[in-house]
């Protein structure tokens, strides 16, 4: 509620000002806001018990706020570029002081607010998505304090284009990662921290198996993995101990969460045995 205000505030005051760094700083605060929202929403729905109809439940919603929130992001930078460079060829009289005082507001409060997604930014792709928006914010608003600082010292108006274009610039480079991610996650890539061969290879070395194929790891969520795999073991199942302790291992040594696993004596009786 606090940045929204903070939102609202910072518009109203890019236009009185004239500023259009300030204006840079709102529409990276306006995504930021649109993906605390998400996140919440995404959350609330993960949080939903499967159904008949959707057997995994909602967790997938994460995944696709992440891929909303990286997608918001970049039009809200679209269009602060658009009046950027406007501003850049039509420079206009800024109150540097108004853009200073506004901007260190806008430190404090996106600061105060990282660090309520500081903790869980490490595990969860949505929070680490709002912890690295708000961070950013608070780095822009910095930015914003001594660009008016130097337009004040100066006289010189067009600082203030020049700084919203570094800034939006800088932003864009920064989120890449984030955009990357959340498309992988939407294309059920591999998760980053998981070795496809490693768990492969692991598999193969297990007592009994002989053969390993048609092995996908997917992400069910920002947070959750899940796995199949047919493992060919010609002397037979050998007992669901054994299950249970793959299945341990597997989250233990490579954080998959749900794991189902095959049994086969004969890979050539299998239709799905072409590692696909």
């Amino acid at each position: 509620m606090l940045n929204a205000l903070f939102v609202v505030a910072e518009v109203a005051a890019g236009f009185v000002s004239g500023s259009t760094a300030l204006l840079a700083d709102a529409g990276h605060n306006l995504g930021d806001v649109l993906s605390l929202l998400l996140a919440w929403g995404a959350s609330v729905l993960a949080a939903r018990p499967a159904s008949a109809r959707y057997t995994w439940g909602l967790k997938s919603t994460s995944i696709l706020a992440a891929i909303a929130n990286a997608a918001l992001l970049w039009v809200a930078l679209g269009a602060v570029l658009v009046e950027t460079l406007r501003h850049l060829f039509e420079p206009r009289q800024v109150a540097s002081g108004m853009m200073m005082a506004v901007a260190a507001v806008g430190i404090g409060i996106n600061l105060l607010s990282a660090l309520l997604f500081a903790r869980g930014s490490k595990s969860d792709l949505n929070l680490r998505a709002a912890f690295q928006h708000l961070m950013a914010d608070a780095v822009v608003s910095a930015s914003v304090v001594f660009a008016g600082l130097a337009i004040k010292l100066t006289g010189e108006n067009w600082i203030d284009p020049v700084a919203s274009l570094v800034i939006t610039v800088g932003l864009a480079w920064g989120s890449w990662d984030l955009l990357r991610d959340a498309v992988r996650m939407g294309l059920l890539a591999v998760p980053g921290h998981i070795d496809e061969t490693a768990v492969r290879e692991w598999l193969a070395a297990q007592p009994g198996v002989s053969a390993v194929h048609d092995l996908h790891i997917w992400p069910m969520s920002t947070t959750e993995v899940a796995f199949t795999v047919h493992l060919v073991m010609p002397q037979g199942h050998p007992g669901d101990s054994f299950l249970h302790g793959v299945m341990q291992a597997l989250e233990q040594r490579f954080g998959i969460h749900h794991a189902t696993i095959q049994i086969e004596q004969r890979q050539e009786d299998c239709t799905l045995n072409h590692g696909h």
